[in-house]
């Protein structure tokens, strides 16, 4: 009993020691955002027709946390990543710390991936439909907080839901999870799926659809990778087990 509860006790100890390092890792990423937040905004809105305006000073300090934020994000996913992988190493086999390490810099190529196509895909799209719908009717202009909202809602939840099929690798690598079951729980995923599109989405059809196929077909892709992660596994599980058999037969 004691052994359990000093084996807890170091389980703690070690999430505690790799949620301070990720921790610590987000506010110098944040910091070095903030630094240059000024840069990064010149580049969101280079080529805008509009100039952006401010209503209050807290605006202002808004539109820093909030870019830094960002920066911070995506810098601090490998470290993340890199952390829970050690967390989770002692328990792992050989054969899958090796393939697991490949997840990390992957985690952070799909979530730039992400916003790149949330960015230059998706916002182009509806950001444009919106100001054809308006037409001549308003005169526009934009507050620097509503404008950088909206680009975050049409950027952040794909560079996140871009990270899913990495996970569902990851998961289906250590057993966790298995394509039969993503394909028994596939109505369900898609259900949350779509209500995240609309969530994120101005309400209208066109947008809402622009949205939901790209993240049905990530769904998809998710479970073909985890049918190819899952088919290795057991390979290599059917290969472990026959030269076990082997050495058995030998003695």
């Amino acid at each position: 009993m004691e052994d359990k509860e000093l084996n807890v006790i170091e389980h703690l100890d070690e999430l505690r020691k790799r949620l301070i390092i990720v921790v610590v890792s987000f506010f110098l990423f944040f910091i070095i955002g903030f630094i240059f937040v000024e840069d990064v905004y010149k580049w969101f809105v280079k080529g805008l027709d509009v100039t952006l305006m401010v209503l209050g000073p807290s605006e202002i300090i808004w539109i820093y946390f909030m870019l830094a934020s960002v920066i911070a994000v995506a810098a601090t996913i490998p470290i993340l990543a890199l952390q829970i992988w050690l967390f989770v190493k002692p328990a792992l086999r050989p054969h899958e710390i090796k393939a697991t390490l490949a997840y990390i810099p992957a985690l952070f190529i799909l979530f730039v991936a992400g916003l790149a196509f949330g960015y230059f895909i998706i916002f182009p799209m509806i950001y444009q439909f919106l100001l054809d719908l308006g037409g001549d009717m308003f005169l526009t202009n934009f507050t620097a907080e509503k404008y950088f909202k909206f680009v975050f809602h049409m950027t952040i939840p794909f560079a996140v839901l871009f990270e899913l099929p990495v996970v569902i690798m990851f998961l289906t690598s250590i057993g966790i999870l298995n394509p039969y079951v993503l394909h028994k729980i596939r109505k369900y995923a898609y259900f949350v799926l779509v209500v995240i599109a609309v969530c994120i989405t101005p309400p209208d059809f066109m947008s809402d659809f622009v949205v939901i196929v790209p993240l049905l077909l990530l769904y998809e892709i998710s479970i073909s990778l985890s049918k190819i992660v899952f088919k290795r596994r057991q390979k290599r599980e059917a290969a472990a087990e026959a030269e076990y058999s082997q050495g058995e037969d030998v003695q």
